[in-house]
């Protein structure tokens, strides 16, 4: 908190008036993240009706927002990272709603790519795009490319992929192999 007051020229005092605890600042830092991500997104989600492209500009959307925090990332995601951290972006058994905290951020992150698209909002298909969307993230956080040009590439290749999975959780002969995949992740989180 004193180095964001030194940052922001102003006491560390006067940064405890806005936020009360590390944690309040980081919570604050993820909505105002997601709100940029969902503002930058509006435009594709706008113009594109198919889904792969969507899902393409959504990602190269959120690494293009992350770019100033780059060098921070590594840092700050040590200890988003860690299960127990108050900093973690998603906290277990937090609940998605308003006003209720880490929840918000992963709720509005579903919704993003699933907007006025019917068929594509169920909620195995949502869990597994959130856990790549994470993957590409960790990914971006360790990739020391110029301009991290690896994360795109790796976006670039690994998004049609990803909307192959989502299109077969329509096809009825493999939406037990679907929903078996999603058991294990449940299994595994639990």
């Amino acid at each position: 908190m004193r180095a964001i007051a030194r940052e922001a020229d102003v006491s560390t005092g006067n940064a405890y008036y806005y936020f009360s605890s590390k944690e309040e600042l980081v919570q604050q830092f993820y909505e105002t993240n997601q709100a940029d991500h969902l503002a930058a997104c509006r435009e594709i989600l706008d113009r594109e009706t198919d889904f792969t492209a969507r899902l393409l500009g959504t990602l190269r959307a959120l690494i293009d927002l992350s770019a100033p925090y780059h060098e921070f990332a590594a840092r700050f995601f040590k200890y988003a990272a860690e299960p127990s951290s108050p900093l973690r972006p998603v906290q277990q058994g937090i609940e998605p709603g308003p006003g209720r905290g880490h929840g918000d951020v992963r709720r509005a992150d579903r919704r993003l790519v699933h907007q006025d698209r019917p068929g594509t909002g169920a909620p195995s298909s949502r869990r597994l795009l959130w856990l790549y969307s994470l993957g590409v993230i960790l990914y971006w956080v360790h990739d020391t490319s110029p301009g991290c040009a690896k994360t795109y590439r790796l976006i670039d290749r690994t998004v049609p992929l990803a909307a192959r999975l989502v299109a077969l959780h329509r096809i009825r002969l493999l939406r037990s192999t679907m929903r078996e995949l999603i058991a294990v992740i449940e299994d595994i989180r639990s």
